[in-house]
């Protein structure tokens, strides 16, 4: 699957719901919280899982960018499920591990309104083992693993830069410049033969009417463009393209189009100054040229921290002098790197953290509780954070005018507590 969003880092949220509230309001008018078990409208819609974006990161293994050994190591994190070993091709089969996303903001309004539960938002992390040298011919399993990565649209590249003779790197050394310049050239590879392909069937294609006819000149004049920036040896994702452009040529899940993220994976005692690292300086280097992110992890002090209590990973963090983990860094750039936004549902029943796009209105973010929020929406009662906290309460910021009415081309906020209404 290809994007549910033109970015698709696998972000969901656990359910989905809507709140009923008494009053003198028209019966066919609804107010969502985003609280299921108190809405009969959503009890008889029968809602699933909403999927609001989905995340997924190729990850280059921390001992060895080129092969997958020990490529799992960091997802083990989390679930503390994935196979992780120090001999190539451990880790065949994606590993998932769904991960909350950590915000205090969601437990200081779950404490305001007396909340229940507090329910944050999840993201999804899709371990897909290393690429190999001639992975886009096959090598190493790579066709395997590149259908994988065509299926995410973010990926997240584990660089190994420590030192250490007891792990296996394929090259004898550790040279992150060269495992990302086979990563990358095997992408570009990918990407070539399928855009070849598609333009073969392009030059025998006769637009049905006018609107066929001009999407496929836009897409023979984007792939043209692409495929000179990909024989230069620059990623799909450097090339200028227009909206129109860009949704022509979206089906293709251009590999080298995906935005990346480099995870430079540093030993214990390089986690609190990683710049004094000269590994990680080099793929800082090698990132900016590349107009891509970068986020210092230690893979071992990540699966060390799982050992621990919650109550005593703060310690054990600040004992080596950083006061947060890898993973919460990763999903803040990853959330910066898509363009997310947060905003919350907050009542007696449940206080809810939302993802949503930069630039959604509020019938779309509506939307993400439920397709009919968005088709019925009238309004959205819309307090920012800040002003939440200050007043206490919904009823209190209604009171000192902190509380707005906000109409269908309202775009939401970061940090908005919100009900809607809407009419089903």
């Amino acid at each position: 699957m290809c994007g549910l969003f033109a970015t698709k880092m696998v972000i969901t949220t656990p359910s989905v719901g809507a709140r009923s509230l008494s009053g003198n309001a028209d019966p066919n008018e609804r107010w969502c919280g985003g609280f299921p078990a108190s809405c009969s409208a959503c009890e008889a819609l029968q809602h699933t899982h909403t999927t609001i974006n989905d995340a997924a990161w190729q990850r280059q293994p921390p001992p060895s960018t080129l092969y997958p050994i020990g490529s799992s190591s960091p997802m083990a994190v989390e679930n503390g499920k994935a196979q992780a070993a120090n001999f190539p091709f451990c880790t065949i089969e994606p590993n998932v591990g769904i991960v909350a996303v950590p915000d205090q903001r969601l437990h200081v309004l779950s404490e305001l309104s007396k909340s229940q539960r507090a329910v944050p938002a999840n993201i999804e992390f899709v371990d897909i083992a290393g690429l190999v040298k001639g992975a886009s011919h096959g090598e190493g399993l790579g066709n395997k693993f590149l259908s994988h990565i065509r299926e995410v649209d973010s990926i997240l590249q584990v660089v190994r830069c420590f030192e250490d003779n007891d792990i296996v790197h394929v090259n004898g050394k550790v040279d992150p410049k060269s495992d990302i310049d086979v990563i990358n050239l095997e992408l570009i590879f990918s990407d070539l033969d399928q855009i070849q392909k598609r333009m073969e069937k392009l030059k025998k294609s006769k637009g049905k009417d006018s609107q066929s006819k001009l999407k496929e000149d836009a897409e023979k004049s984007a792939l043209e463009r692409i495929e000179q920036a990909l024989m230069d040896g620059k990623p799909a994702r450097s090339v200028t393209l227009t909206d129109f452009e860009k949704d022509v040529i979206k089906h293709l899940c251009l590999l080298t189009m995906k935005p990346v993220i480099y995870v430079a994976n540093v030993a214990e005692s390089d986690l609190a100054e990683p710049e004094n690292n000269r590994h990680v300086k080099e793929v800082k280097n090698l990132a900016s040229e590349l107009k891509s992110g970068l986020v210092t992890i230690s893979a071992q002090v990540e699966a060390e921290l799982t050992e621990l209590p919650s109550e005593e990973r703060e310690e054990y963090l600040k004992s080596l002098g950083v006061n947060d983990g890898g993973l919460e860094n990763l999903i803040r750039a990853t959330y910066g790197l898509l363009g997310l936004r947060t905003y919350f549902t907050s009542g007696e029943k449940e206080t809810k953290a939302w993802t949503i796009l930069v630039g959604m209105t509020a019938p779309q973010a509506a939307g993400v509780i439920h397709s009919d929020f968005e088709k019925g929406f009238i309004r959205a009662e819309t307090v920012a954070y800040d002003d939440f906290v200050a007043a206490g309460s919904f009823a209190a910021a209604r009171e000192k005018g902190l509380l707005r009415s906000e109409g269908k081309d309202y775009i939401v906020q970061e940090g908005d507590v919100m009900l809607f209404r809407f009419n089903v």
